[in-house]
């Protein structure tokens, strides 16, 4: 049977898996609170701790060092308050953030502006090493956090975190925070491996319910404030009873990706490549953004120059073809993408850039269907060039 629409969409949201969505539909069915040690407790605090060590697997961590949260941006203000603290240290004094980071980041963290530093990145969206190097040079003897994403949200340019954990690592006061919400189910992320600090995870990025994320701190990392207080849930780290059902989705949902990881990064890096092929044919003069950079490989970013990214969407979405221009977050703002600006890019080939993110349930019949609508949407373009020739 033929679908009715396109969804390509996956970077702001991917859809509920049904497996998930049978899982968070019996964890509804759970009479008792987590904290209770009577028998409907314990049921309950038996799938928490599931979902728990589904979610710490997925990362390569320990069910102990997940902290459940309402979402990733609530992780990252959590992550980015001061309060972040390893054993034998003092509080951070400083951040340093990559320019391409999530508005969580770059707007959610709690450090006075004369203390929160953008380190720049290069045109491929890579965090400029070299610069990152002289900086955390010059703050020696500071207690610094740093915060670099896994992978970018509207690029899917992907950071080389274990070269920029290393450069920390040459420093003795060097707290490192990574946003994964992006990367976490679509490429390895080994949170022990790579020696990060704290990581940062949203559930509904891999097919678990909206409203469900985690912090995950390495041994001997701690918040010195919870940022919920309360009744001392979640080892005392955030408050309050934890919303049981969709903790539970996001284990499954975690369980999932982690099983076919390679091979849906394999799948969809086909069918993305599928989509960059056609668009190149229908636009020899498409630029891809963070072409020559590693990639996530569900996600593709372009711009055609002269495009007008919210036309496009309207007649992609008319011929029902869901995309984005960016950041779902900031949809609906008439700006330029901070991004692409970071990136150097032009402002006015960002104003025509078009995000097409995949997913687990994503097909072949998807990408027909996106190349048919946009060779459609760049017909009133050919239009203009025409006129104007």
């Amino acid at each position: 049977m033929s679908r009715a629409r396109a969804y390509l969409d996956y970077n702001a949201t991917a859809p509920v898996r049904p497996e998930v969505a049978d899982a968070v539909a019996r964890a509804l069915m759970l009479p008792g609170n987590p904290s209770s040690i009577h028998a409907e407790g314990r049921a309950a605090r038996a799938a928490l701790e599931a979902a728990r060590a589904e979610v710490a697997a997925l990362v390569h961590a320990r069910p102990e060092q997940v902290v459940f949260t309402s979402g990733g941006t609530e992780a990252a203000n959590a992550a980015l308050s001061g309060a972040l603290r390893r054993r034998g240290t003092t509080a951070p004094t400083r951040l340093l953030y990559s320019a391409t980071e999530h508005p969580c980041v770059a707007a959610g963290h709690r450090f006075p502006e004369a203390a929160a530093e953008e380190v720049p990145v290069k045109a491929d969206g890579v965090v400029d090493l070299a610069i990152l190097e002289a900086r955390l040079a010059a703050l020696a003897g500071e207690t610094v956090l740093l915060s670099v994403h896994a992978a970018n949200n509207e690029t899917g340019a992907v950071q080389p975190l274990s070269d920029i954990v290393g450069l920390s690592r040459k420093h003795d006061r060097i707290l490192v925070h990574s946003d994964g919400v992006q990367a976490a189910g679509k490429i390895p992320l080994d949170m022990a491996g790579l020696g990060i600090d704290a990581l940062t995870l949203s559930g509904h990025k891999f097919g678990a319910p909206k409203g469900v994320g985690a912090l995950v701190l390495a041994d001997g990392v701690t918040l010195e404030r919870a940022f919920l207080r309360g009744g001392g849930q979640e080892r005392r780290q955030r408050c309050g009873t934890e919303c049981l059902p969709a903790i539970v989705g996001m284990g499954e949902a975690a369980r999932i990706a982690r099983e076919s990881l390679a091979r849906e990064a394999a799948r969809l890096s086909t069918l993305r490549n599928r989509i960059e092929a056609g668009v190149r044919a229908l636009a020899p003069d498409a630029v891809v953004f963070a072409a020559d950079a590693a990639r996530l490989p569900n996600t593709l970013s372009f711009s055609v120059p002269g495009l007008d990214a919210p036309a496009a969407l309207i007649a992609l979405d008319l011929a029902g073809v869901a995309v984005s221009s960016g950041s779902a977050c900031s949809s609906g703002k008439v700006a330029r993408s901070a991004t692409l600006a970071a990136m150097g890019v032009d402002p006015d080939l960002a104003g025509g850039a078009l995000r097409v993110s995949l997913g687990w349930n994503s097909v072949d019949e998807e990408v027909a269907c996106f190349l048919d609508a946009f060779e459609r949407a760049l017909q009133p373009l050919y239009r203009r060039r025409g006129q104007a020739a």
